[in-house]
């Protein structure tokens, strides 16, 4: 075996197809909770907001889905070497500490895949930039949000026998959006991510909305997932070329929100002469 993580690692491009059927992908704490937006009424999905929701089904070790990821490596993965850094609740003066006795980057597999800012300036080999990167995730066409008032039989309130949330509910009707995602292993050299740290999130992926629904967010559908591998750890392909590729279309109309699935144009994978310019291009909803 070759010596060095970056020799165990390779450049990749993912991106992911997401189609959003009344639901709230991502609130905008800043403006109501409203799912997200930008000029032109085109929809966001921010990356944390992805990265949280993997972060979730591996901190819930007694969850179907890392119960089943982890039984698929052999041996089956520790627990313990997949903490979760970012969590409510973590005790700073014992991370401090495991900074400091070198315990750190084998505990937490969020630091070691996506990096973090927490650690003190004078910790030794701190993991700052992750070897995993997502993009902005962008709606292929405008959305349409719609505002509803919630009512609860029972009164939340002294003296009211019902309550109210005046436009509690935002959703957006449909929409599909794309999220682009980086492998760098360069990264893994400081943050000491190892392939089966990358394979968990392959694994995740798939499950990510449909395991993390919610009264707001109940029908996220991963449509796509693909995972396109380098020839090698500097990169066989620019990652713009495959995500051009890859990018769903509009079929008609694109200024105007969509209804369905049926009107956008999704390629099923790179085209042959892109295609030979990786190792492999996957698409981990069918795996």
């Amino acid at each position: 075996m070759e010596n060095g993580n970056e020799k165990l690692l390779k450049r990749a491009t993912g991106l992911l197809i997401l189609e959003v059927v009344n639901s709230n992908p991502n609130g905008d704490p800043d403006n109501e909770s409203d799912p997200r937006m930008r000029l032109g009424d085109y929809g966001e999905i921010s990356p944390v907001s992805f990265k949280r929701k993997l972060r979730d089904l591996v901190e819930q070790k007694d969850g179907p889905v890392w119960q089943a990821v982890a039984g698929s490596f052999e041996p089956p993965l520790k627990k313990e070497e997949f903490d979760i850094l970012e969590k409510r609740g973590r005790d700073r003066k014992k991370i401090s500490e495991e900074v400091n006795d070198g315990s750190f980057t084998g505990r937490y597999w969020d630091a070691r895949l996506f990096g973090n800012t927490f650690l003190e300036e004078k910790a030794e080999n701190p993991i700052r930039t992750g070897v995993v990167q997502f993009g902005m995730g962008l709606s292929v066409a405008p959305v349409e949000v719609e505002r509803l008032t919630l009512t609860n039989k029972a009164g939340v309130e002294a003296e009211k026998d019902r309550g109210m949330a005046p436009l509690g509910y935002r959703v957006v009707q449909h929409g599909v959006y794309a999220m682009p995602f980086f492998v760098n292993p360069t990264a893994a050299l400081k943050s000491g991510c190892e392939k089966r740290d990358l394979e968990v999130m392959l694994k995740l992926i798939p499950h990510a909305y449909s395991h993390t629904a919610s009264f707001v967010r109940p029908d996220v559908r991963v449509r796509h997932a693909w995972y396109v591998e380098h020839k090698s750890a500097l990169g066989s392909c620019p990652d713009s070329v495959l995500i051009e590729a890859l990018m769903p279309s509009k079929k008609s109309a694109p200024e105007e929100a969509s209804k369905s699935w049926a009107e956008y144009d999704v390629p099923a994978g790179l085209p042959p002469d892109i295609l030979k310019r990786v190792e492999s291009c996957r698409d981990l909803t069918e795996e």
